[in-house]
């Protein structure tokens, strides 16, 4: 009889330490992402779809929160936050990123990209893939390339018909070091600021516009506090999903990949939202009444940054320009 109870209890003692044990292979790891802008945006949608493969992929072991708006700070404090590890990951433009990998200025040289086909190939193909591996150094892992779109000047002055028109305009700019020489350049006064600052600025008059892809202006209303718009189509920018490195480097092979593979699944959501918001975003503006400037010489605008060129050519090396320009 003894035994018998003796062999129930180590039982019952087997079948508890089990349990654990299942229970701790199946434990949840939470981790948080965020961007600046609305959940309905091509940046919500990045988050969304990251957070929803990265479950699907590891079976629910790990559930990623998604915030935005800025809930987490603005892009250059989330930038900040993943790479001291007080968050995990963020989706963020390139707008604040030469502040921490330098070498990212480059693709923030105006006219350098010829149209999404042409930025999409660079960033996908050898220099874009090369380039995310610069941020490791800075204690990112960059997981995928995504993309923010190319930008648009809007202001609430006068219709931009020529780069003359630019001239004394106050527009928020990213904090760039690049699109802020581009714009000095134009004769605009570029005012650095956070994103989640500029409704409100363009609302009391801070400044009399921004620049911004179509998919930010439709996503944020700038059409409520914005009355012209001229598609200039200045600068492409990209987004890029970034993870803190220690964290990523703590996953199992296995994970990681799913990370990645999840990254551009995202990637590819992302640039389909853009794509989607392109196609209708001009007469959705154009409805809700602003003036549109559609038919753009490019030419004249690139005539005007003749000196801003020439010194990023010497900054960058013309060879390096020369190889993304000439990428099929």
């Amino acid at each position: 009889m003894k035994i018998y109870r003796s062999s129930v209890i180590a039982l019952a003692v087997s079948g508890l330490m089990f349990g654990f044990a299942s229970q701790s292979a199946s434990a949840q790891t939470v981790m948080r992402i965020s961007v600046s802008t609305a959940q309905n945006s091509h940046q919500g949608v990045a988050i969304d779809t990251l957070a929803k493969e990265v479950e699907k992929r590891t079976n629910g072991r790990y559930k990623i929160q998604t915030f935005y708006g800025g809930a987490l700070g603005a892009e250059r404090e989330a930038t900040e936050a993943v790479q001291l590890g007080t968050q995990e990951l963020t989706w963020t433009s390139t707008g604040p990123i030469p502040n921490f990998v330098p070498d990212v200025k480059i693709f923030d040289v105006p006219f350098l990209f010829r149209d999404y086909g042409h930025a999409r190939a660079v960033l996908d193909g050898p220099i874009g893939q090369d380039m995310l591996k610069k941020f490791e150094p800075k204690g990112f892992k960059a997981l995928a390339w995504g993309e923010n779109g190319f930008r648009h000047m809007t202001n609430n002055k006068r219709a931009v018909n020529a780069p003359e028109d630019l001239r004394g305009l106050k527009l928020r700019t990213m904090e760039n070091p690049v699109h802020i020489q581009a714009y000095k350049g134009f004769g605009i006064i570029p005012t650095p600021m956070s994103f989640t600052e500029v409704f409100s600025a363009m609302q009391q008059g801070t400044v009399d516009g921004q620049e911004n892809p179509l998919s930010v202006i439709t996503a944020n209303r700038f059409e409520q506090v914005q009355k012209h718009l001229t598609l200039t189509g200045h600068v492409y920018s990209p987004g890029v999903f970034l993870m803190n490195k220690a964290v990523f480097e703590k996953l199992s092979a296995a994970d990681k990949q799913a990370f990645l593979d999840a990254a551009k699944e995202a990637a590819k959501a992302n640039r389909a939202r853009v794509d989607a918001d392109e196609k209708v975003a001009v007469n959705d503006l154009r409805s809700k009444g602003m003036q549109v400037v559609d038919k753009v010489d490019k030419s004249k605008y690139q005539a005007a940054l003749a000196p801003v060129f020439a010194d990023f050519e010497k900054q960058f090396g013309k060879a390096n320009l020369d190889k993304i320009k000439d990428v099929k």
